[in-house]
């Protein structure tokens, strides 16, 4: 195994941002832009963590905010709010932040496993926490956070 291939091996590329004043962190193979002010369209549904859908280059993108996904927090709408645009499989699905920070390299041996509490994000979210100088980053499982069930649902309803 050469250098380069064994430090590829050990750096989790992740980008990280912030809401409500925590670091979170989502692996950057997911995340395809991160995009600012886009208008969002109200969308009837029963989960009240979809805010809606973007219009994303002619595609049709459901939103989700994740202050209140991960923290159950009401929704408070900035004009400086950002959306990172993720993708896994086939499915798009924007993730309302406060705002993207960084993208960094975490050692992998810097991940723990996750606390049984951590505030009131729910521990099923969370992949690992990485601590990094004096930083404390929450990287998100982004299986759990989106249920793709329930996202391809709205999608197919919208149509």
């Amino acid at each position: 195994m050469t250098q380069e291939q064994s430090t590829s091996e050990t750096l989790e590329k992740t980008i990280i941002f912030e809401l409500n004043g925590s670091e979170y962190g989502l692996p950057v193979n997911f995340v395809e832009s991160i995009e600012t002010a886009l208008p969002i369209t109200r969308v009837p549904h029963e989960k009240n963590y979809i805010k809606g859908v973007i219009n994303l280059r002619g595609k049709v993108i459901p939103v989700i905010d994740l202050r209140i996904r991960l923290e159950g927090q009401q929704e408070h709408s900035r004009d400086e709010d950002q959306i990172i645009i993720t993708r896994i499989e086939e499915t798009q699905v924007g993730l309302m932040i406060d705002s993207a920070e960084d993208v960094l390299d975490i050692p992998v041996d810097l991940l723990e496993n996750p606390p049984e509490t951590i505030g009131t994000v729910k521990k099923e979210y969370i992949q690992a926490i990485a601590h990094l100088d004096n930083r404390l980053i929450i990287l998100l499982n982004i299986y759990a956070l989106l249920h793709l069930e329930e996202i391809k649902t709205q999608e197919t309803d919208d149509r």
